[in-house]
């Protein structure tokens, strides 16, 4: 993809302009939230940063094809109670808002970063009415989008950390930005803006993690930032977390890029980061959102090196790997989502074939028609207790503007995801 539009991945987070947001996790009423990660051992300390700001409501909005961010994914939830408040209901493919019973137990509700956990959000699927994608309005320009719910609030960000939000899924409008670029970064790597960010919620803090590199490097580095409340004061740096080819004399041949973090059901948190080169990786977090130990995971690779953008859902006791294969902004344009399960965050994931995703497997979940080019960079979440997937494409051809697609997403009768689109 061109150097200006690298790499972004959205994140979900609360806005101070919006009001006191409620952000318990859980599900279907009274999930138990799977905030707390386990502190074992201690990653590399960064310098420290300037605070950054919080998404204020009507900031600056990233344009028609502007970048999108890092999903985020918020602390999972046990399996639902007694019944949720959040309506069954969702969006339909219309547009229009639907009410809906309240969520039977372990159905679900919303979750923070849109983790199911335990809970299976979601419709069934149903092959005389598939699922569609959603009529949206607004502030649309997004590259990688993702996004992170809090109540009736989905918050979206891109790289160069800029925002925008929705109270229903249909309409966007523009947010602050978090957080400027940090000495250490820009120092360490070269980079000019920060790319792929993600928020979670875990040990006691709010975390946002993002990536610095240049164009078509892999002397890259995740970073993050903290603050104990989503929804008021500012972020603070705390410095990098890992980075690829930092010290010349080892060769690492992974990219330290496209951050994701996912809590299991023991309440530890996982870094799931890469971009090309040897694919998608995986490292523990200690409770400060630190590197826990120097184990090294991998979850998936493309023969070809083209896999990114990673994006962890946990539904039913189910970890799903959403990953982006191809060309997204160059050459081919032939950029797709897949998809691979398993039942640790750790993998192995598998696809529909039974082929691990480390030896290339993938079930393709969304492609591109002549409309729209190039879906991908995806994020799915739970909200009103139905399952959305959110994603890029080029609106019109290759030189189309990136624009934010939202699909419903239903579940088989072997529990993968069949989403509508592009």
């Amino acid at each position: 993809m061109p150097p200006a539009i690298r790499r972004a991945r959205s994140l979900l987070l609360g806005v101070a302009a919006l009001g006191a947001l409620s952000l318990a996790p859980g599900c279907g009423g009274s999930g138990v939230s799977r905030g707390s990660g386990s502190a074992s051992g201690s990653g590399r300390a960064g310098g420290s940063g300037a605070a950054g700001g919080g998404f204020d409501a009507g900031g600056a909005g990233d344009g028609a094809g502007g970048l999108g961010g890092a999903a985020g994914i918020g602390p999972g939830g046990t399996a639902g109670g007694l019944g949720g408040a959040a309506g069954a209901g969702g969006i339909g493919p219309g547009g229009s808002a639907v009410g809906g019973a309240g969520a039977p137990a372990g159905a679900g509700g919303s979750i923070g970063g849109g983790s199911g956990g335990l809970a299976c959000p979601g419709a069934t699927y149903d092959p005389a009415s598939p699922p569609g994608t959603l009529v949206l309005s607004g502030n649309l320009g997004a590259h990688d989008p993702a996004a992170y719910v809090s109540g009736d609030t989905i918050v979206l960000a891109a790289t160069g950390l800029t925002a925008k939000t929705s109270t229903d899924l249909l309409t966007w409008r523009a947010a602050s930005n978090p957080l400027a670029l940090p000495d250490w970064a820009r120092t360490e790597t070269g980079a000019t803006n920060l790319w792929a960010p993600d928020i979670s919620q875990f040990g006691g803090a709010y975390h946002l993690y993002y990536s610095a590199s240049t164009f078509g490097s892999n002397h890259s580095c995740i970073g993050q930032a903290t603050r104990a409340s989503l929804d008021s004061g500012s972020w603070m740096d705390q410095g990098m977390v890992l980075c690829s080819n930092a010290d010349p004399a080892v060769k690492d041949d992974w990219n330290a890029i496209d951050p994701n973090v996912a809590v299991d059901d023991a309440g530890t948190a996982w870094l799931v980061f890469g971009s090309f080169w040897s694919g998608i990786k995986a490292v523990q977090l200690d409770a400060s959102g630190r590197r826990a130990d120097s184990k090294l995971w991998s979850l998936a690779n493309h023969a070809n090196g083209g896999i990114e953008g990673a994006w962890v859902f946990h539904r039913c006791g189910t970890y799903y790997l959403f990953v982006s294969w191809g060309a997204c902004c160059n050459g081919a344009f032939d950029y797709n989502i897949r998809v691979g399960r398993s039942s640790a965050v750790t993998g192995p994931y598998l696809d529909k074939a039974g082929v691990a995703m480390t030896a290339g497997g993938g079930t393709l979940l969304v492609q591109g028609n002549a409309r729209w080019v190039a879906p991908g960079h995806n994020a799915v979440i739970a909200y009103r207790g139905k399952t959305y997937n959110l994603y890029h494409a080029l609106d019109g051809g290759s030189t189309g503007a990136a624009t934010l697609r939202i699909a419903e997403v239903v579940w088989d009768a072997a529990g993968w995801p069949v989403s509508g689109g592009p």
